[in-house]
């Protein structure tokens, strides 16, 4: 079968992992710019306007969080730095440190494999279990497949009618200048007129 909205959110909410749901806020902040340009009224265009500040203020946070956390790690790079020329002269330490380390790792590394296989077993056996039938399989991946390219056309839909609404809200915002402008130039003109006016009544009465 094809893959529910609510599957993809969920799947999407996942893959970002440590992202610290940036990849999310991004949407909301998209989500938010739309609602905001479509608003019908100054009240909440203000309210989609504060949104949109507080999703910000929100990325804003998390990259400063990430440039903390990556600005310690080069402290302690540092400070590794420090303590392995201190200990430099100890050759005989550090040949068995880095024998210890190497052996290590080739254990890291089998432990990683075993972990990695065992996983890919057990996936694999789920959907043996979920998919005995070969050609049923094959359906719902012909299916997964149609689901994904629809989802691909829609990306391109949502993009276009953006890129449509950012223009039509720049044209607007031309109009509404050229608009104010001609009401000035206008008042101004009346405003002339009226002057002009009382100067040739007040010259009349003369």
């Amino acid at each position: 079968g094809s893959f529910s909205s609510d599957e993809v959110i969920r799947k999407r909410l996942l893959i970002d992992g440590d992202g610290a749901g940036d990849d999310r806020r991004i949407n909301l902040l998209v989500k938010s710019f739309i609602k905001w340009c479509n608003s019908g009224s100054q009240e909440e265009g203000y309210t989609q306007y504060q949104r949109m500040l507080s999703t910000l203020s929100q990325c804003e946070f998390s990259m400063g969080k990430t440039l903390l956390v990556y600005d310690m790690n080069l402290r302690e790079m540092e400070n590794y730095e420090k303590i392995y020329k201190d200990i430099g002269k100890h050759e005989k330490i550090i040949a068995a440190a880095h024998e210890k380390i190497s052996e290590c790792k080739k254990q890291i590394l089998q432990a990683k494999r075993i972990r990695k296989n065992r996983q890919e077993y057990d996936a694999l056996a789920k959907v043996i279990q979920h998919h005995p039938d070969r050609h049923e399989t094959l359906k719902q991946l012909e299916a997964l497949g149609k689901e994904l390219q629809n989802l691909s056309h829609i990306k391109e839909n949502v993009e276009d009618k953006l890129e449509l609404r950012r223009k039509q809200f720049h044209v607007l915002l031309s109009t509404i200048h050229e608009l104010q402008q001609t009401l000035e130039n206008d008042e101004k003109l009346s405003e002339a007129e009226e002057s002009q006016e009382t100067q040739m009544e007040a010259e009349a009465k003369q």
